[in-house]
């Protein structure tokens, strides 16, 4: 089975609830796949033995073949590639902007003269370890990099279908999150019950429904804000799996990198509740 855990908002405890049932659960495959700023190693605290080296492909052209026909840069919806024409008689020029490029192969394939090939261009890394009995496996994007869902590929490319996989996933709503929740066997949304979460809760909502993969709520710091986070999932039928109130002793807990559930025990039933509650829900 293969969980992610998303937020359409930032801060709402996602890597904290991500973490916690992970040590709550056997058997389990931890994905950080919010590879922009990976932070579920500070709570897990894996020990790395392997790192590997991410690549994107991207197109190289060939001068002495290229006619600057423009075929290239038509074929490729993100424009990640220019055709400048030369006067007659005289060449042009075909610029190549690879931090644009999403590596689809596209402009290769329909080269008519054969003129691109790929080569690979480093985006990042990806680590290996092991977490006590958890198979650990993040991704670091490099600095400056634009586009991180390759790179979430590349780390989804390592799930490993004898275990209870728990994806924690970028926060928003964009493509890096659709990226990593896809494939999904059951997605948990985490919020929090403000304004602004409920907002960016109900942009999340959509997308999952749009998307076609069965979720349910977890309420951080229930009570906090006010209850039209509840009243929304009453009204939509979304399922609030479970609710963590607010408590100073956890947030110091968090501040220090140590786990909900090693710090406070008794929450260790409740993460278990949560996962057997998804499983329900899938007629597992």
């Amino acid at each position: 089975m293969i969980i992610s855990v998303a937020s359409g908002k930032g801060g709402t405890g996602k890597t904290t609830i991500a973490v916690n049932l992970a040590l709550s659960i056997d058997n389990v495959q931890f994905l950080d796949c919010d590879v922009e700023e990976p932070n579920a190693h500070i709570f897990l605290q894996p020990k790395i033995n392997e790192q590997i080296k991410a690549y994107i492909p991207v197109p190289e052209i060939d001068e002495s073949k290229c006619t600057y026909c423009g075929k290239c840069a038509q074929v490729c919806v993100y424009h990640a590639i220019a055709v400048l024409p030369g006067p007659e008689r005289k060449k042009g020029s075909t610029l190549i902007f690879a931090h644009l490029c999403h590596g689809c192969g596209a402009c290769t394939a329909l080269c008519p003269r054969n003129a691109i090939k790929e080569v690979n261009r480093e985006i990042g890394i990806v680590e290996i370890g092991i977490s006590d009995k958890i198979e650990f496996i993040h991704g670091k994007l490099h600095i400056g990099e634009a586009m991180s869902p390759p790179l979430i590929r590349q780390v989804k490319g390592y799930i490993n279908s004898n275990k209870t996989v728990i994806i924690d996933a970028p926060p928003g709503t964009s493509c890096p999150v659709v990226a990593a929740v896809k494939g999904s066997d059951f997605c948990v949304l985490v919020t929090e019950p403000t304004p602004f979460g409920l907002n960016d809760l109900i942009l999340a909502v959509e997308v999952l429904r749009k998307i076609k993969i069965p979720f349910g709520v977890v309420v951080n710091r229930s009570d906090l804000g006010n209850n039209k986070t509840e009243e929304y999932c009453r009204q939509e039928k979304i399922k609030v799996l479970m609710r963590i109130p607010f408590s100073k002793e956890i947030a110091m807990a968090y501040s220090k990198g140590e786990p909900l559930v090693k710090v406070f025990p008794i929450y260790k039933e409740e993460f278990q509740k949560l996962y057997n509650m998804i499983a329900n829900e899938l007629g597992l």
